[in-house]
């Protein structure tokens, strides 16, 4: 079965950064987003460079698996060119990029990733993360330790476990291939869009607005909205959707750049071909940045940090609720004192009697008891005052409260 597509690509430098370290691309059949990372130097050549290599292979298959296949050795390919660049060019040493890319074959599409840019599926309203992040966090999510909404927040949200660059010769990339249908929605992101803008938001867009330039134009003005705190870039790709003409392919972000030898700062015979992009901001970019480990013992001792902080925070709640025990019980204490040192006048078992404390209780405690009872019988009142001693009559002290008993004493023996 062969199926038409319609696609476009977006890509911003967002609200924050001074370049764009994003790169995307949407051809016939091949549509991927690389994020380059934006804590090191040259992370817009690393993207530039990854995209390049790998949108060489944008052409027909025969099968997914094939393209699949195909997208696997693509990715080390680019991984081995940025491997060479650094050695080429040191001042980039650390660069790196993540990659998300997939490849339309008639009915199926074949998938392939690393790092934390994501793809997502539109299927019948709902949208699906196909993708797993290959971060600290993700992590952390996966075995248990924390939640979706705590990695939301999480200090370490940004640390990556798998990248394309020079730190690792054969990384692993996760490939597979899947079905789609007719009428399926792909969006591939990076984490400008993602980290910023909320799940629902995202599925609304994608569900209502038919045209995917303008779904992918609508998802970048919701980042910026949002604060755009890093670039964001967005490819939208339409499965068996009619289609004006036949699609172009779309290069936006740092692989749009022209691209030519870079012979000056070369420290070998052999010149590569860099893109003409600035390698180091003019100044340092603020927001979330990527920054993957070098050696296991980082990943140690953010395992062992992250424990710390979850002791900490234990800690915090313990002590924070062991404070808020003793404030109650101190206020109770201390509102209990001041009630009884009011007193009132009022009537126990028929007769005038004096209470110390508040005519008022607390569910079944009652905030008074009779402090002394009179032989005064209330039914020998005069009809006023047995009203205002059995409706309680407030006193300020005891001498008070005592000196209205003799008064009541004097009147009732008249």
């Amino acid at each position: 079965m062969v199926t038409s597509i319609r696609a476009a690509a977006v890509s911003h430098v967002g609200k924050v950064r001074s370049n764009n370290q994003d790169s995307g691309y949407a051809g016939s059949s091949l549509f991927l987003v690389a994020d380059g990372m934006g804590g090191h130097a040259g992370g817009d050549v690393a993207s530039a460079i990854a995209t390049n290599r790998i949108k060489e292979i944008d052409h027909d298959y025969p099968t997914a698996e094939d393209a699949q296949v195909a997208l696997q050795s693509a990715f080390l390919a680019a991984n081995g060119l940025l491997s060479e660049t650094v050695f080429e060019h040191p001042e980039l040493t650390g660069m790196g990029t993540t990659v998300s890319a997939l490849i339309r074959v008639d009915g199926k599409v074949a998938l392939a990733h690393i790092g934390d840019s994501r793809i997502y599926l539109l299927r019948d309203g709902a949208l699906k993360q196909v993708t797993t992040d290959h971060t600290f966090v993700q992590r952390l999510v996966d075995t248990g330790r924390i939640t979706e909404e705590e990695a939301l927040t999480h200090p370490r949200r940004s640390v990556l476990m798998r990248v394309l660059g020079d730190v690792d010769s054969s990384p692993e990339i996760d490939t597979w291939t899947a079905e789609t249908l007719p009428g399926d929605r792909w969006l591939i992101c990076s984490d400008g869009l993602s980290g910023v803008v909320k799940h629902d938001l995202i599925a609304g867009i994608l569900a209502n607005v038919e045209s995917p330039k303008a779904a992918a134009d609508r998802l970048v003005r919701a980042s910026l909205d949002a604060g755009a705190p890093d670039n964001v870039t967005v490819v939208v790709v339409d499965i068996d959707r009619p289609a004006d003409g036949a699609q172009e392919p779309v290069t936006v972000g740092s692989a749009a750049a022209p691209m030519q030898f870079d012979q000056e700062h070369a420290s070998h015979t052999r010149a590569l071909r860099l893109p003409t992009l600035r390698l180091h901001p003019a100044r340092p970019a603020t927001g979330p940045t990527h920054f993957e480990p070098q050696t296991d013992d980082y990943l140690d001792e953010l395992i062992e940090e992250d424990q710390r902080r979850a002791r900490r925070r234990k800690l915090t709640w313990t002590l924070s609720g062991l404070l808020l025990v003793v404030a109650i019980a101190l206020a109770a204490i201390l509102g209990y004192e001041w009630t009884q040192s009011r007193y009132y006048v009022g009537e126990s078992d028929g007769r005038v009697a004096v209470f110390q404390g508040v005519q008022q209780s607390l569910g079944p405690i009652s905030l008074s008891h009779v402090y002394t009872r009179t032989d005064i019988p209330v039914d020998e009142l005069s009809a006023y005052e047995r009203q205002q001693v059995e409706g309680t009559i407030n006193a300020s002290s005891l001498d008070d409260a005592r000196r209205i008993v003799r008064q009541l004493a004097d009147d009732s023996s008249d």
